[in-house]
């Protein structure tokens, strides 16, 4: 078994390694060597394939009981946090819906799960980190496209079933459960592929939040009072809280670990997305993210120790 100090290190490692990506996205966005245009098509990229591919990827395993009770765990776990952070939000952030508070808000609720969570889960807990944490996507992407639009958008955004069902996200993982149950394996033509798209998930988001951070004002974020107590509430309260929860509670040890990760990670990269597409306050959710990130070097190795 891992000692707590083992785990704080390879946690360490990897947020470090993911540091070098941002870095060298802050250093495109800084020589202008691409345009916001090109930042937004990544995005798009990874939200609409890279990510199904991680998601089907990790589902191509021998069909087992056992596995499929853990992904119901997972993804049930992930639901009870996104509902406690939406209460602590409605309670904390109260007021007038503006720009600033809608992405305060959407920023603390939903952590970079897919983006910076998953391949922290394949780095620390093999191919079984992944598994789980699409366990975790499933409620992500049921909360980010129903509560998270509805959030950004304001008052005019309806929901509706097909908005809520063709999200790419919930159609990778229902591809991979069907195959999972199935025990089907993709042939080499098709598994090779979607394994080359899915490696894009790591770097490509990375890069674009390098992007962002460049163009970012972090000492706006850091004169905003609010942002504090959402970086609190993100990056401790809410993981240590769904930590202690879930000990008490006696979820297995691999997915107890596995949601942590994706629990403590910074603020979603799709605040930034989101606020762009809706006119919120995007330079903020820029600072956010960017901000949360930076501090999340800090703090998601901790705690993700803590949860060995």
């Amino acid at each position: 078994a891992k000692t707590m100090i083992d785990s704080f290190i390879i946690v360490f490692k990897q947020v470090f390694i993911l540091f070098f990506l941002i870095l060298i996205g802050f250093i495109c966005g800084k020589v202008g060597f691409f345009k916001e245009s090109a930042a937004k098509a990544m995005s798009d990229l990874v939200l609409y394939l890279a990510t199904p591919c991680v998601i089907i990827a990790a589902f191509q395993r021998e069909f087992d009981p056992a596995f499929l009770l853990n992904l119901g765990i997972a993804a049930l776990c992930a639901g009870l946090i996104y509902a406690v952070s939406i209460l602590l939000c409605k309670g904390i952030f109260r007021g007038e819906k503006n720009g600033e508070q809608r992405v305060l808000e959407f920023g603390t609720v939903f952590s970079n799960c897919g983006f910076m969570a998953l391949p922290l889960q394949v780095a620390v807990l093999g191919q079984d980190g992944a598994f789980y944490g699409a366990g975790f996507l499933v409620a992500f992407n049921i909360f980010f496209w129903t509560y998270g639009v509805k959030t950004m958008a304001g008052q005019g955004f309806k929901i509706t079933p097909k908005k809520l069902l063709l999200n790419p996200g919930l159609i990778g993982v229902a591809v991979g459960v069907l195959l999972f149950v199935c025990s089907i394996s993709l042939p080499e033509l098709l598994s090779a592929p979607i394994g080359y798209m899915g490696n894009l998930n790591t770097p490509l988001p990375m890069i674009v939040i390098g992007f962002y951070l460049a163009k970012a004002n972090l000492k706006r974020t850091f004169k905003c009072g609010k942002a504090y107590v959402s970086f609190l509430l993100r990056l401790v309260v809410i993981p240590l809280l769904a930590l202690l929860v879930m000990s008490l509670c006696g979820v297995p040890q691999t997915v107890k670990v596995a949601v942590v990760i994706a629990a403590s990670a910074p603020v979603a990269a799709g605040t930034t997305m989101f606020s762009a597409k809706y006119n919120a306050d995007t330079e903020l959710s820029v600072s956010l993210v960017s901000a949360s990130t930076l501090l999340s070097i800090i703090t998601m190795p901790v705690i993700v120790a803590l949860s060995f």
